[in-house]
């Protein structure tokens, strides 16, 4: 009975995490340039590397160290779109931002300066890059509401009455929706098996300015640092720099293969951390590794979930995904509206990320960054902002294996 418990418990996390963001994955990786085909690979790559590296640091550290892909990263793709250089450059982009996630683990100064970035600003940045993603089911709802209404009513309806599964039931129900839709439009037509498709990356400061500045940035902010967190409430001290530098690496080598970031988890990780997991707080770390190990079978079903879903009509899966970050964008706006000192730079930094602007070949969410931190220099006295830089250097060093205490 034990063992069955935590069976299910790991498989559960694992579906939770999955079912919960994959359309989010999928609909960034085709806004930023990949074919169907690759944006399977991309999703197989995430499932593989948060699989593999889950059971690596749950093994090698008796802990129930959870890993998963950036959702918050992914609604950050969809909203940039395509970049100069393509689907390679957008690749490039993914590769440094998993060196930057590995440096960060090694050089505690790296932390620092992510540190000295606002949480209130990286918030509010991360709400306006939602913003659009999650008008989406209003205007699918219209467009195909035999799609977009049973998903919709699901998640609503589950709000109230088991809120963890919302997400997962109507990505369920959108399935066997657009199931339904394709075998009445001629079927779908595509790979089902799963297959990697690697690119050579290459670099551009365009894609690296807008892709990798904020998908490094909403990583550690929106993920990365909760999850640490969330650890912490149930008693466990993350080992920091060696999930930075797992994550760094499993990041890096997915780059070629579509993979766009993968992290800590923050939600999901409650899901095996928690008393529910395991009544023994020492043997929890293997409900975590039987979810690394439940990845890498969901993995498998990568390439047939891209393929029905490239079959579907245009803005249903964005409507779907969403459904799936009304969450994310609720708590990311309550907390760059936080600090009331800031709410001014944090709302310029909004309406900037939610405008979807470009200039110079570089997306919104990197301008949106730079109008916040000049709106919020100019608007802060002089004496408040020497006064909190020097609280700052003192409160914010990395200690050890330890994350900046103020990125969240």
């Amino acid at each position: 009975m034990e063992r069955w418990h935590m069976l299910s418990s790991g498989a559960v996390a694992a579906l939770v995490g999955f079912g919960s963001s994959a359309m989010v994955v999928i609909a960034g990786l085709r806004a930023v340039g990949a074919t169907p085909t690759e944006a399977a690979s991309g999703l197989l790559a995430l499932s593989v590397t948060q699989g593999l590296g889950t059971i690596w640091l749950t093994r090698r550290h008796r802990l129930p160290v959870l890993l998963a892909w950036s959702t918050p990263g992914a609604a950050l793709l969809a909203s940039t779109g395509h970049v100069p250089g393509g689907w390679p450059a957008a690749l490039g982009a993914f590769l440094v931002g998993g060196l930057l996630i590995l440096l960060t683990g090694s050089w505690p100064r790296l932390g620092r300066v992510i540190a000295s970035i606002p949480a209130s600003l990286a918030q509010a940045m991360l709400a306006g890059v939602l913003l659009e993603l999650c008008l989406a089911p209003v205007h699918g709802v219209t467009a195909h509401p035999a799609l977009v209404a049973p998903p919709l009513l699901v998640w609503l309806a589950l709000l109230r009455w088991a809120p963890r599964w919302a997400v997962p039931a109507a990505f369920v129900v959108a399935m066997l929706a657009l199931t339904i839709w394709i075998a009445h439009h001629g079927g779908a037509d595509g790979p089902l098996l799963p297959h990697l498709q690697a690119h050579r990356p290459t670099l551009t400061w365009a894609a690296l300015l807008s892709i990798t500045v904020p998908l490094y940035l909403v990583t550690m902010a929106s993920q990365n640092v909760p999850g640490v967190a969330v650890l912490a409430s149930y008693g466990y001290d993350a080992p920091w720099r060696p999930a930075m530098t797992v994550t760094g690496i499993g990041t890096a080598l997915g780059a070629a293969a579509g993979g766009h970031a993968i992290n800590l988890a923050a939600i999901t990780a409650a899901l095996v951390a928690s008393p529910e997991a395991h009544p023994e707080h020492e043997r929890r770390w293997r409900v975590a590794e039987i979810t690394g190990w439940s990845y890498l079978v969901l993995a498998l079903g990568s390439t047939a979930l891209t393929t029905v879903v490239a079959a579907a009509p245009d803005g249903v899966v964005t409507a779907v995904a969403g459904i799936a970050l009304a969450g994310t964008l609720a708590s990311a706006l309550a907390a760059a509206l936080s600090e009331q000192e800031d709410r001014i730079a944090a709302v310029v930094t909004f309406v900037v990320a939610g405008s979807g602007i470009s200039a110079l070949g570089i997306g919104a969410a990197f301008w949106a960054l730079v109008a916040g931190l000049t709106t919020r220099l100019a608007t802060r006295p002089r004496s408040d902002r020497a006064g909190r830089t020097q609280t700052a250097s003192t409160r914010r060093e990395p200690l050890g294996d330890h994350p900046p205490a103020d990125v969240s």
